[in-house]
């Protein structure tokens, strides 16, 4: 559907990012430090069949043209549940449902199954970001009240971009992820450094037994990735989520891991655990992460059998130690898990927006969000 807002600029909806071109469609994701909303990213999940309407994840981008020019984009999905994304509302579709609210399909604003924090709308440079905003955000009103939508969620938002759409009406709802930051290392003994003797002599134990178990663990990244292992991954992830009885949190298809060695795997880095002598080929553990810039972000991780604190070597030291190695900044190691923090992972902030086309279900939840706002806040402190 094509909406003529003003001369010479038009909106869309597609159902399909391959209905926009791939060099159209980057020239406005490449400078973001977040690579989830790069073309190669969000059409392999399409392409493979992990964010389709079959799953629940019905691809519904908005873009914004200028006579055939795209000049900007918001990423989004109709939501037939609420799984995979990380921010929990079911209270809101029960809440909903005593109501006699339809809360589902909603629209919703994020790299699917991707609990990262960089969303905003993509506009290109030199326009009028602010301008631009307000089509889009009109768009989404009029999409919403002409389809009987509940409400627009856009989750783990661009700081600076969240200012700017709560001045257009939207309300943020604050949580928290562990995050670790390079605060000026240059070796994995600076990170150590800022632990007290305990903490310090417990994180040099848990690698130690990794090595007295006779592992070697080793940082992949892009071309050095053999073909085998990005396949190999999606089977220790397949296995983990069997094992762990997380039947509803395997998101991503097997072609969607094939499809990254081919056209994203610059961005990739596996962290491969090996007995001493196997073969690259054949690790028996491994952690998938991405990293972009100064940016390392912790996705995935399985095992073919339990070693003391492998865990934490593949998931936490060794990603930290190649990312000080390679100059990042950051460092999200996925969600959940307070035991991060123990491992210089602290707690902070991140937010969701939302708008709600309810009328009786907006009056419940806005006063309710400043709330919440308000204890998250007090617990991130604590």
């Amino acid at each position: 559907m094509v909406e003529q807002l003003k001369p010479q600029i038009s909106v869309a909806w597609i159902d399909n990012i391959a209905e926009v071109p791939q060099t159209a469609w980057d020239a406005l994701a490449i400078p973001l430090q977040t690579p989830f909303f790069e073309w190669n990213w969000l059409h392999n999940m399409e392409a493979s069949g992990s964010a389709t309407a079959k799953t629940g994840w019905l691809p519904n981008h908005l873009t914004v043209w200028r006579q055939g020019e795209l000049i900007g984009v918001a990423p989004m999905y109709l939501k037939g549940h609420s799984r995979g994304e990380f921010v929990f509302d079911h209270q809101w579709a029960d809440l909903a449902y005593r109501l006699g609210v339809e809360y589902y399909p909603k629209l919703l604003g994020m790299s699917p199954v991707t609990p990262v924090t960089g969303y905003r709308f993509l506009i290109a440079p030199g326009e009028d970001e602010e301008e631009i905003t307000g089509m889009m955000i009109h768009a989404i009103d009029e999409f919403c009240d002409r389809h009987n939508i509940s409400s627009c969620n856009f989750l783990y938002v661009d700081p600076e971009w969240r200012s700017q759409m709560e001045r257009f009406g939207y309300t943020p709802w604050l949580h928290h992820s562990y995050i670790w930051q390079n605060t000026g290392f240059n070796t994995f003994d600076d990170y150590l450094a800022v632990f007290n003797a305990n903490q310090r002599r417990n994180i040099k134990r848990e690698r130690n037994s990794v090595a007295k178990a006779g592992i070697e663990v080793k940082a992949l990244h892009g071309d050095d990735i053999p073909h085998t292992l990005l396949l190999r991954m999606y089977q220790f992830y397949s296995d983990h989520c069997d094992r762990f009885g997380w039947w509803g949190s395997k998101y991503l298809t097997k072609e969607f891991f094939e499809q990254l060695y081919h056209n994203f795997r610059d961005r990739v880095l596996l962290i491969a655990a090996y007995p001493e002598g196997n073969d690259i080929r054949h690790p028996i553990a491994m952690s998938f992460c991405l990293t972009k810039g100064e940016q390392l972000y912790g996705r995935y991780w399985g095992c073919n059998y339990d070693i003391d604190s492998l865990h934490f070597e593949a998931c936490y030291y060794k990603p930290i130690e190649w990312g000080i190695e390679h100059g990042i900044q950051s460092f999200d190691p996925g969600a959940g898990g307070q035991h991060k923090k123990r491992r210089g992972f602290p707690a902070t902030p991140n937010h969701s927006l939302h708008r709600f086309y309810n009328q009786r279900l907006g009056q419940i939840l806005r006063p309710y969000l400043k709330e919440m706002n308000l204890m998250e806040a007090q617990q991130i402190d604590a």
